[in-house]
């Protein structure tokens, strides 16, 4: 099963390198990268800040691409969420 796998990798990127990657997947990549790395600093300062207040919302990849696409309006969503529905 393992063989098949690699098999496949290694197939994917020969193909990648004779075709070339094209640049638009790389943009909308590079994009959705750097906004979900915007998202989680955000959730790290929201934690370093809200743990004053009594607030704390997990850092994980799904909170991360909620803050990461709305930005502020996504960490008061969640926070709304964590007093409101959690508890």
């Amino acid at each position: 099963m393992n063989g098949w796998i690699i098999a496949g990798l290694l197939l994917l990127i020969g193909f990648l390198l004779v075709k070339g990657i094209p640049v638009r997947l790389m943009h909308v990549l590079g994009k959705g990268t750097m906004k979900i790395t915007i998202g989680l600093l955000f959730l790290f300062f929201f934690n370093l800040f809200g743990a004053s207040f009594g607030l704390h919302i997990p850092i994980n990849v799904f909170t991360a691409v909620i803050v990461g696409l709305l930005g502020i309006p996504g960490i008061a969503s969640l926070t709304a969420l964590q007093i409101f529905v959690i508890g």
